[in-house]
């Protein structure tokens, strides 16, 4: 029967499996209290570094449906239960890793599916999510821009001709009620001319019509 105080660190192993997206075994062989602390604090609010026992372990990974810890847990062991940025987590072990070639990344696992060390390198080569996001950010900007652009400019042009249409209308109302605009006035002198005219023409009408009916008068009296 196990003791207490292991069940509950079988307890608190299953749940840390459970609540993780992923785990990242190591042996730590080697490495210092300091390293190891300096190691957590790399790693910061995406993984919790914690130091295990194997069998342990093994019984937590066996109870929590994690498989394929079987032939890594040997040796003095520490795992990485990752909360945060999966991406950023494999880099942060990665790097470290390479500073401090104590630092051994065995496997793990993602999503419920094993990882070797190789799959873990790999994983730690991509782009973490905030890059990601940026990149898919900036492109859908630039899609946004040349969208915007090429409904300004029609717009741009709507704009000025209504601009122009109401500097127009404020100088001649008339133009909103669908006119042409009232016309310009005449110059003065030009109508007095045409006035003139017609009144000379009105006579020289009213003469010869009197001249023609006298005429007529004339040629019934013979």
């Amino acid at each position: 029967m196990a003791r207490p105080d292991k069940a509950a660190d079988v307890a608190e192993l299953v749940e840390s499996f459970q609540e993780s997206a992923g785990a990242v075994l190591t042996e730590y062989r080697g490495l210092t209290v300091k390293q190891l602390q300096d190691l957590r604090r790399s790693l910061g609010a995406n993984a919790n570094y914690a130091v295990v026992k194997n069998t342990l372990t093994q019984i937590a990974a066996t109870e929590a449906g994690v498989e394929g810890f079987d032939t890594l847990l040997t040796g003095p062991t520490a795992i990485a239960f990752i909360n945060g940025d999966v991406v950023e987590a494999a880099k942060g072990l990665r790097d470290f890793a390479k500073a401090h070639p104590a630092l051994v990344i065995k496997g793990g696992y993602l999503e419920g599916k094993p990882l070797d060390a190789a799959e873990i390198a790999k994983l730690a080569d991509l782009e973490s999510r905030e890059v990601l996001l940026a990149k898919l950010a900036g492109g859908m900007l630039a899609s946004l821009s040349q969208a915007v652009y090429l409904l300004n400019a029609p717009l741009a042009q709507a704009a000025r001709l209504a601009g122009a249409l109401q500097a127009k209308a404020e100088q001649d109302p008339s133009v909103l009620q669908g006119g042409a605009g009232t016309p310009a006035p005449a110059d003065e002198s030009t109508a007095d001319t045409e006035v003139a005219a017609d009144t000379e023409e009105a006579a020289d009408a009213a003469g010869s019509e009197a001249a023609a009916d006298t005429a007529a008068a004339e040629s019934t009296e013979a």
